[in-house]
């Protein structure tokens, strides 16, 4: 069975004019996710919309790694855009679009459980960055408590870490979830402070703007 995910992901949020929304989500259904799902290396692709926090769309792609970006095949792909994606892509569109290319730092290796994995109903994202005399330690307690124990929460399929590449803010926390609501729930909740060091931890955080978001899938291919 191939693999679903890497160590590489491939955002891109967009928020786009009412009038426009449309024919950008026929563009990006009818075309655009298949093209780039059919470059080597892209594993996996689907698009959700923000329930909580903002942009309200996200691409979200599985990458076999970074790398993936650097290719002929996705070089050729950029340098040859569509007539629709001249007309209605994010970049011709959007009044906001961001484009983050990140590297996972956690787990640090990828397991057969990730690999084989379907891209997850819901998504709860975070954008991070932190001050740079924290960073060692802060990571170190992001890995190893604060990501494993909402792991523990009903509803949470996983949690990933990662290092931007291309794009800010620095880091990106990616929660699987098999449902929306998951991170309203009390036994998330509890787990937010199971541990004093987490509060400490926490203050060290400037999210981005419209972060944490919390992403529903909308179209899969």
């Amino acid at each position: 069975m191939a693999n679903k995910k890497g160590t590489g992901l491939l955002m891109v949020w967009v928020d786009v004019p009412a009038d426009k929304e449309k024919e950008f989500n026929r563009w990006y259904n009818d075309e655009h996710l298949a093209e780039r799902l059919a470059i080597p290396g892209f594993l996996a692709g689907a698009r959700y919309e923000a329930v909580k926090g903002s942009p309200k769309h996200l691409a979200y792609y599985e990458l076999e790694s970074p790398a993936v970006l650097e290719s002929a095949a996705y070089k050729k792909v950029i340098a040859n855009p569509t007539e629709w994606t001249k007309r209605f892509g994010p970049q011709a569109i959007g009044t906001t679009y961001i484009r983050n290319v990140y590297t996972m730092i956690h787990p640090k290796s990828l397991t057969p459980a990730i690999t084989g994995s379907p891209m997850a109903p819901a998504l709860q994202i975070g954008r991070m960055d932190v001050p740079r005399e924290v960073d060692d330690e802060w990571n170190t307690w992001y890995s190893t408590i604060y990501v494993p124990n909402y792991e523990k929460v009903p509803g949470v399929i996983r949690g990933r870490r990662y290092r931007a590449v291309t794009g800010t803010p620095q880091y990106l926390t990616l929660y699987e979830f098999e449902h929306p609501k998951v991170s309203e729930s009390a036994a998330w909740n509890t787990q937010r402070d199971a541990v004093p060091v987490s509060t400490r931890m926490r203050s060290h955080m400037t999210h981005a703007q419209g972060s944490p978001g919390v992403y529903v899938k909308t179209f899969e291919r």
